[in-house]
């Protein structure tokens, strides 16, 4: 008996439930708009802008101090705007070693290729920090060859811009959104030393290689770097300062004539090392320039890309002001939804402007092209090759 009237009892709370749920059916909407947040039919009521913090965030930059922002009007006062700001730039990213430790150099592996001759290295960045490396060297052209530092972005790391497929196996159809350009580099006749950033490919945690080629280890390392009152980007500078050591210590190829040249993350290695370093003696920039309102601070980005503090004293064309007036070209898609095409333009607009006080306007191009964000490289690399020859 007890069990029947339990029975009825759920019978008659399922019938409950579902008379309940047929009459608000009957008198719901036909389509109940998707609850959003709290202030749902709110609007009115609210200032929406003032819960926005990227908007707020913008209104910050605007208000920025950007204190050692281009202003000279001769080439003495834009000399000793660079070295002012360059220290500032070298202080914000991360005090480098005071003292540089044994390279330690060890050739992995030889492999001969029909216009080039691949070399996989490694060297001791510091002490406990190791970078793996490609060297490729041409089969054409006369020894010591001007050399080019290739810095890949966000991906697999190295091997996506020297020939190596997610199996391990050579390629020849550069495919991706890197496109092989290291071997680009050797195919104009330039050697490629292509350095593995810290946090791609075979530089990553245990942790982050069991989620696959493609995941890369930049969180938690660059967090780490920003307890630490360091950078990421000042770590990755340091390697491509400690791969033109490396450069130096090599009969084949000529540490006077070293070029710099990445894209997306490996873009902003070059922009930073470039400025940082004068040995490179010219640079390329694929798919980065633009400003940090418009790019970082707007879109969700990789917290490898930030520097603590640099709105207080510049922004990113500054930076790249540094160059001057050693060459510099720019290449940008115009359909980049990462860095947007119009901050891209405004920045090498002001870019241009310090290498004309330098009296060095020719010296800097910006090459747009049809697609996202990808590498191009068509008159980029011709750039590089000609001013290095």
């Amino acid at each position: 008996m007890s069990n029947l009237i339990e029975m009825n009892r759920r019978q008659r709370g399922r019938l409950a439930v579902g008379g309940v749920a047929l009459l608000e059916s009957r008198h719901a909407p036909a389509a109940a708009a998707q609850y959003s947040g709290a202030l749902d039919g709110l609007e009115g009521k609210v200032d929406a802008a003032s819960f926005d913090p990227v908007l707020f965030s913008q209104k910050l930059h605007d208000s920025a101090p950007l204190r050692m922002t281009f202003r000279a009007q001769n080439r003495p006062q834009a000399e000793q705007w660079q070295r002012a700001l360059r220290a500032k730039v070298g202080e914000l990213v991360g005090a480098f070693p005071k003292e540089r430790s044994p390279l330690q150099p060890q050739t992995l592996e030889v492999r001969d290729y029909p216009g080039y001759r691949r070399e996989k290295f490694i060297f001791s960045s510091r002490p406990g920090v190791s970078v793996l490396s490609y060297l490729l060297t041409p089969k054409s052209g006369r020894p010591p060859h001007a050399t080019v530092v290739c810095v890949p972005g966000h991906g697999r790391g190295v091997d996506d811009i020297v020939g190596i497929d997610e199996k391990g196996q050579d390629r020849t159809d550069k495919p991706g959104y890197q496109h092989d350009f290291a071997i680009q580099v050797v195919e104009q006749g330039m050697a490629a030393v292509a350095i593995e950033p810290m946090a791609f490919g075979c530089r990553r945690d245990p942790v982050s290689v069991k989620r696959g080629p493609a995941t890369s280890a930049c969180q938690p390392v660059a967090g780490t770097a920003l307890l630490l009152g360091q950078t990421m980007i000042g770590w990755r500078v340091y390697d491509v300062i400690r791969a033109i050591d490396w450069i130096g210590t090599r009969q084949d190829l000529d540490v006077r004539r070293v070029g710099c040249m990445g894209i997306s993350g490996g873009g902003t290695c070059t922009m930073f090392a470039a400025a940082l370093e004068p040995r490179i003696r010219a640079a390329m920039i694929s798919c980065y320039l633009n400003t940090f309102r418009d790019s970082i601070m707007s879109l969700s980005h990789c917290i490898d890309n930030y520097v603590p503090g640099i709105l207080n004293w510049a922004e990113m064309y500054d930076v790249a002001g540094l160059i001057a007036p050693r060459p510099l070209f720019v290449e940008s898609g115009e359909r980049d939804n990462i860095f947007p095409i119009a901050a891209s333009r405004a920045s090498f607009e002001r870019v241009k402007k310090v290498y004309e006080v330098f009296g060095a306007g020719a010296l800097t191009e910006q090459e747009t092209f049809d697609d996202a964000h990808a590498f191009w490289g068509k008159r980029g690399i011709p750039f590089l090759a000609k001013h290095l020859a």
